[in-house]
């Protein structure tokens, strides 16, 4: 007989990560549905995603929406390798892993690219972009991260944009982990395309990304595609074409994003899920800051997406047993991405309210006692 696997009680470890994340019991039952990816009920869940997201990003006509197959990473580099020209040159504003790896995203596609680079604990300087664009004419676009989750902190998009939109270049926005919950206001940020996934802030399951493209710029770009799986514009017209993806979707999940659509729009939408996401952090800080843990970020910078805490400055702290001893009580968490300083991360989205966070500090501090930290 096979063997199937036992899940004592139902009830999963409460996820405090930037995802894949905790969802509702409703978006996992979802997926208990199969659709054949050409069948017209699907077709027609793929068009009304499309549409809703759009509106999420208040692009109205002027923007569509792309689903892509694979993580959000794949998204990226959907964009990266299918928007700039074979004369283009990418300018990427780095604080932190993210802006990093689009960088290097760049690098292996033989992409000309500049890096701005800036501290981790330091927003993204408008008035070097704009040096930078003014300097160097060659440039032709311009990428930033609006949530880098190596730290939570938030950049200035809409001023970027502002400044790109200035020098008449191309602007690209990650916004893996703050869309949904972040208000972006697309064409006043001026972003030409912005990139974020299934399993964020939107509160889906992992399984594919989605870019927000304008229209007046994804048209301009038909023949510079550097990979076939990956080729944005081939996408966008496949879906346009017939409702089909180009390759094997990932049914099941956008099921699940489709429920997960409903639940925000139901929630009262990017503001009332940012307000919960608020909530969540503004009691995780104040119950860390009780146990003696200090904030990576200063906290007019910090977002409230995702925090970094420091390490405890105490001998018996170990990260490891901290993780594991906690993930023994139900409570996940991430490990740093920092590269100056020691860091854990707490992620405050997901389907998690400020009592699953007043849990999480309480085995923190049954988790220290344990581990024999008095901070």
């Amino acid at each position: 007989m096979p063997h199937t696997p036992s899940f004592p009680g139902w009830k999963d470890k409460a996820l405090f990560t930037p995802g894949p994340l905790t969802t509702s019991r409703t978006v996992k039952q979802a997926m208990l549905r199969d659709l054949g990816s050409r069948d017209s009920a699907f077709i027609d869940v793929v068009r009304d995603i499309r549409r809703r997201l759009v509106s999420l990003g208040n692009g109205g006509e002027a923007y569509t929406c792309i689903p892509m197959q694979g993580s959000g990473t794949f998204s990226i580099e959907s964009v990266i390798s299918s928007t700039i020209p074979p004369s283009g040159k990418l300018l990427t504003a780095i604080n932190g892993a993210y802006g990093k790896r689009i960088h290097q995203m760049a690098g292996v596609l033989k992409i000309d690219r500049i890096a701005l680079d800036f501290p981790e604990d330091t927003v993204v300087p408008v008035d070097a972009v704009d040096a930078a664009l003014a300097k160097d004419p060659a440039i032709t676009h311009v990428a930033v991260v609006h949530c880098e989750t190596t730290t939570g902190i938030i950049n200035p998009v809409e001023a970027i944009g502002e400044s790109v939109h200035r020098h008449d270049k191309r602007y690209f926005v990650d916004a893996m982990s703050s869309f949904g919950a972040v208000p972006l206001d697309l064409p006043k940020a001026h972003v030409d395309y912005m990139v974020s996934s299934a399993n964020k802030c939107i509160e889906g399951v992992p399984g594919f990304g989605f870019v927000l493209a304008r229209l007046d710029a994804l048209r301009d770009t038909e023949t510079w595609g550097r990979s076939l799986s990956l080729d944005l514009h081939a996408q966008w017209k496949g879906l346009e074409s017939n409702g089909q993806f180009r390759f094997t979707p990932p049914t099941h999940t956008l099921l699940a994003f489709y429920q997960a659509l409903l639940e925000l729009e139901a929630e009262g939408g990017v503001a009332a899920r940012g307000a919960r996401y608020r909530a969540n952090y503004e009691t995780l800080v104040a119950g860390m800051t009780r146990l003696g843990f200090r904030e990576y970020l200063d906290r007019a910078l910090q977002g409230y997406i995702i925090t970094s805490f420091r390490f405890p400055d105490h001998p018996k702290f170990d990260f490891e047993r901290f993780y594991r001893l906690l993930s023994d009580r139900g409570h996940v968490i991430y490990p740093g991405k920092v590269s100056n300083a020691d860091c854990f991360r707490v992620g405050n989205i997901g389907r998690l309210f400020p009592e699953d966070v007043c849990a999480l500090v309480s085995a923190i501090r049954e988790t220290l006692g344990e581990m024999g930290v008095d901070l």
